[in-house]
């Protein structure tokens, strides 16, 4: 696609410049086939979680949690000895290797139950490192002025990946079976490498954004040569990076209380689903229909309101946004603990986060050095986040077993929400002083 014609079509929902249309429209198409080869598999996941009992799902995330720890280290010796151009497609196809493998077993039936389980804990190790990898390397590649008009586009290729792979699972589930669905994955894994090596090329073209001096910052101008060199540094750097820098620890701070609120809901839904059917297929639909909706919701949002929002009133109410939406869902919540209020909760949290509030926690990376993007980032996006799932999952079943209901948990949900918009905030005006002065730290 001719650079012109592409900046020209994408103009009419984005908010882009010269230099900056062949690269978006990579960046989006990287994303849609990322989400979607996981959205295919998403609702399987949630099937094997229920169909494993509702209580062994703190299990799971713990199990979770510890081959996040054990993969960590492995990544960032990746990242600190390859290039850009080397490791992103690695990883990706690493994961392709591991679905030939889950494919391989179930055809042949082989311990279905323990399959499940690995299953249910890989998609989970798969989702937030193939997602971290695609955040990162936007970070690197687009400046913070620029994240802020762009991200929500590139975002919504996702989302429309998200409502594409459901439509996907919905369609190919009974006339293909659910096992094949993993070939589906692998092949949009597959597609999403060669959307990474396709944006590599582009982003040289990439231009200065105004108000943005080169020599001043030069790890964070899009288009320089510099970001496709290797990393170097060790695999710890990353955990000393984030202990050091109140800016860093208060965005893992807010991936931890984003952790804490989804794992509660999650859980109440896995509850108040159980409870609705004990038939697979209906709870897998129910799953489905969950993710439908909230594509549907989000791209819309994202290609004609997030940039102009996030823009318009800055970073940190846009990270505020999805604390707030939290904090009303959880008091409806505990006074109509129903299917209808869960379904509506979860469609209208993961709408604010995926349109608003993510794109604006990924704008938040764009100001700090580049071995913080990928080595910090991928400890507060993997290690932080699935260890908070873990915590937060025990602490849940710990509160059901000292006797609390769902209603009484909601309602202590609430002010921790409150709490999170506030800490949001103060990391939206943090960062609008690293990106007037990127010095400052």
């Amino acid at each position: 696609m001719n650079p012109t014609v592409a900046e020209r079509w994408l103009a009419r929902v984005a908010s882009i410049r010269p230099g900056e249309g062949r690269a978006l429209a990579w960046s989006f198409a990287y994303f849609f086939c990322l989400l979607a080869g996981y959205y295919v598999l998403r609702p399987l996941r949630d099937e094997m979680g229920i169909a494993g009992g509702v209580k062994n799902l703190p299990w799971l995330f713990t199990a979770t949690f510890l081959v996040m720890l054990a993969a960590v280290p492995v990544f960032g010796a990746l990242v600190a000895r390859l290039p850009r151009a080397r490791f992103v497609p690695l990883v990706y196809h690493f994961f392709v290797a591991n679905i030939a493998v889950f494919w391989l077993l179930l055809t042949f039936g082989i311990e279905k139950p323990l399959v499940a389980r690995v299953f249910f804990v890989w998609i989970s190790v798969f989702n937030l490192f193939a997602v971290s990898v695609f955040w990162s390397f936007m970070a690197d590649l687009y400046a913070s002025e620029q994240g802020k008009r762009l991200f929500g586009f590139i975002a919504a290729g996702g989302s429309a990946g998200a409502l594409a792979g459901p439509a996907v699972t919905v369609w190919l589930a009974v006339p293909i079976g659910p096992t094949n669905l993993l070939i589906v994955a692998a092949v949009l894994l597959e597609f999403a490498v060669l959307c990474a090596r396709r944006l590599e090329a582009a982003a040289p073209n990439l231009k200065t954004p105004v108000g943005i001096d080169p020599t001043r910052d030069k790890a964070s101008t899009p288009g320089s040569e510099r970001p496709a060199a290797a990393l170097g540094g060790g695999w710890l750097d990353g955990i000393m990076m984030v202990l050091r820098s109140p800016y860093l620890g208060g965005i893992a701070t807010w991936v931890f209380l984003l952790s804490l609120a989804g794992t509660f809901l999650y859980f109440q839904q896995a509850n108040i689903v159980a409870a609705a059917s004990d038939d697979p297929a209906v709870r897998t639909r129910i799953f489905a229909t969950i993710d439908l909706a909230i594509g549907v919701l989000t791209i819309i949002v994202q290609c004609f309101a997030t940039g102009r929002l996030i823009a318009r009133f800055g970073v940190g109410p846009a990270a505020a946004f999805l604390p707030v939406v939290f904090a009303l869902g959880f008091v409806v919540l505990a006074f109509s603990p129903v299917l209808a209020v869960v379904i509506a909760f979860q469609a209208i949290q993961r709408t604010a986060n995926f349109a608003l509030s993510n794109p604006a926690r990924e704008v938040l990376f764009t100001v700090v050095d580049r071995t913080e993007k990928y080595k910090a980032k991928n400890i507060i996006d993997i290690v932080v986040f699935r260890g908070a799932d873990a915590v937060n999952g025990w602490l849940f079943s710990t509160l059901r077993g000292a006797g609390l209901e769902l209603t009484t948990i909601s309602l202590a949900s609430a002010p921790i929400a409150a709490a999170w918009v506030v800490l949001a905030i103060i990391l939206g005006r943090m960062h609008e002083m690293r990106a007037r002065d990127p010095g400052s730290h």
